[in-house]
């Protein structure tokens, strides 16, 4: 095992004033390529809050501006986001799973390694609190980058599928089976394996959050009272 140094931090939303950057990175970067769908993005939307959701932020050391975001759901205490729109199989309805979504970095030059450190965190949050399957949608060409990291179509047979929760816009739903990671064809070959698996960062830091975020849901429901609930 290596250790490698970032030049950001990497870790779990735990306060208010975290959650708004990753809630300002958020909007600024889908308006880029979906302004429609980004108007619905400038507050904290109720999933952030929810149980068994967890925030990542990765933030510049030299000023703490936010440089990535990904939100994580799990099915432990309701389903995944995507399920609003389409039926799971049994084979991966029955498995504890996990669903990442609103993926969000900057143009900044270390954009790809902050897309990097998410998937990892992504990984290895999962993995700590024993999620098996890790489900993901992508809208073309995005879709190619998960495949490119061994996540598989989850129904090949349907393509694109329009989700509400990404403004019913189409996406293929993917999987990858985390509780054997690294028996999957193809892992050990893989150009970013000794990245996620041989490789310590210190500056990832995945802590669950404290109270602070529970406490605060009341604010942002009075707040956004009325407004469409985007999950």
């Amino acid at each position: 095992m290596t250790e490698e140094l970032l030049p950001f931090t990497l870790r779990l939303v735990r306060t208010p004033a975290q959650l708004e950057k990753a809630v300002e990175l958020r909007h600024l970067a889908y308006a880029r390529h979906l302004p429609g769908l980004a108007e619905t993005l400038k507050e904290p939307e109720s999933a952030d809050f929810d149980d068994g959701v967890a925030v990542l932020l990765a933030e510049s050391k030299l000023d703490g501006s936010p440089l990535g975001t990904m939100r994580i759901q799990t099915n432990e205490f309701k389903p995944l986001c995507l399920e609003q729109s389409v039926e799971l199989p049994e084979w991966l309805r029955s498995r504890r799973r996990a669903e990442a979504t609103r993926l969000a970095v900057t143009n900044d030059k270390v954009s790809r390694l902050v897309k990097a450190i998410l998937f990892k965190a992504y990984f290895v949050y999962c993995r700590q609190i024993g999620i098996e399957w890790l489900v993901i949608a992508g809208r073309s060409p995005i879709d190619r980058q998960y495949e490119r990291m061994l996540f598989k179509d989850v129904f090949p047979e349907l393509g694109y599928i329009p989700l509400r929760h990404a403004g019913n816009l189409p996406h293929r739903v993917m999987s990858f089976h985390l509780a054997k990671a690294e028996e999957h064809d193809g892992v050990a070959q893989h150009p970013m394996f000794d990245f996620f698996f041989r490789t310590h960062h210190p500056d990832m830091d995945l802590t669950p959050p404290l109270s602070e975020m529970a406490a605060s849901k009341p604010q942002y429901a009075a707040q956004n009272q009325g407004a469409a609930s985007i999950n």
